[in-house]
């Protein structure tokens, strides 16, 4: 079979409206557990895995017991998945699994194969598999085994009619954004050597964390974090603002001019497409699934060292010269960012497909 990518466009989805929307097969009801207790509400911190089925529940709503759809996300797995797959099959119900990323030696280490254990079974036991991007596909082939039948490249979505270019510009200066939980050191202390770098060229320039420091404990991190900058100089010009929502997520994504992405092997950032439906050019390291979301047009790249042993930070000078270039046609890549987004990412189609895969399956 081959790889599918899917056209993201336009949106409808509303939970008023979710039990007319749903298809029926041969008059069933699609019903979904998504193998959690519950699913976060729109007002509630939430990131990673969840926020894709956070979203597909304004139209298909979570059903705890009673489903005929196990809907899985490897990166969100309940530590009874396990159980719930049993329930699934038992019923007769159909199971489909949301692969994003895998452990791999950089990060994982000597754990690598005993975390990746539990998503390979998982992976090929199910009835259909969306992948998050083509490197997720490989990335599966390689640390989980290939699946060869019944799978497809669905990327993530966002609504293009939530996530909006702000009515007015950002404030003025450069702010830099840096989204999500930061599990790794090397992506703070990345971003902010690439600050003091751009400081030297735009000393109004300043760099906005989002999420928790969770590369240590929280007072160790911060107090590694605060150390970092005042070696850097650049303490008086870093914020944070820990977990945020979604409903504030378009909030902090308009007060910024670049998103500076600093991970490295990223699967299938959603940061990255709601900053572009934002209108946010987007800084980041050629590697991961982020050039298959960013393209040639949305943002700047630089180089990358590919390595799965070794998760090789991007060059700060290289990350400085590109937010450089950025600011200096912003307006221009801004435009570019939000026509990608709502051309190949919204939430309507990667809805769509869903409503189709289900009512398929359920048979």
């Amino acid at each position: 079979m081959k790889l599918r990518s899917v056209v993201i466009r336009g949106r409808r989805s509303a939970v008023d409206l979710a039990t007319r929307l749903a298809p029926r097969a041969k008059g069933r009801s699609i019903a979904v557990s998504y193998g959690t207790e519950a699913i976060p509400a729109p007002d509630q911190p939430a990131g990673g895995g969840i926020i894709k089925f956070q979203r597909l529940a304004e139209t298909l709503p979570h059903h705890g017991l009673r489903f005929n759809v196990l809907y899985l996300g490897s990166s969100s797995l309940a530590p009874d998945w396990r159980d719930a797959v049993a329930r699934a099959r038992s019923r007769g119900a159909t199971v489909v699994v949301n692969q994003n990323g895998v452990a791999y030696p950089a990060w994982a280490g000597a754990e690598t194969e005993a975390i990746n254990a539990p998503l390979a079974e998982l992976l090929h036991q199910s009835d259909h598999v969306f992948f998050q991007s083509v490197f997720c596909k490989a990335s599966a082939d390689r640390f989980l085994g290939p699946r060869t039948e019944r799978f497809e490249i669905l990327y993530n979505a966002v609504d293009t009619s939530v996530f909006t270019p702000p009515a007015s510009p950002p404030p003025p200066g450069l702010r830099l954004l840096l989204g999500g939980d930061q599990f790794q050191r090397y992506r703070f202390e990345t971003a902010a050597q690439t600050l003091a770098l751009v400081r030297n060229e735009r000393p109004d320039a300043e760099l906005v964390v989002t999420g928790r420091l969770r590369f240590a404990s929280p007072d160790v991190a911060a107090a590694d974090a605060a150390q970092l900058l005042t070696e850097l100089g650049v303490q008086a010009h870093v914020h944070f603002l820990g977990p945020y929502s979604q409903i504030d997520a378009p909030r902090i994504l308009g007060d910024a001019h670049v998103l500076l992405h600093t991970k490295v092997n990223d699967p299938c950032p959603s940061v990255v497409i709601e900053a572009m439906a934002c209108g946010l050019p987007v800084v980041y390291s050629r590697s991961g699934g982020v050039p298959e979301l960013v393209g040639d047009e949305a943002g700047v790249s630089v180089s990358s060292t590919a390595s799965w042993d070794d998760d090789v930070p991007p060059d700060p000078a290289e990350l400085a010269r590109a937010v450089l270039a950025v600011a200096s046609e912003r307006e221009s890549l801004a435009r570019a960012a939000r026509a990608r987004a709502v051309e190949r990412f919204d939430l309507s189609s990667w809805t769509q497909r869903h409503l189709e895969l289900f009512a398929e399956l359920v048979r």
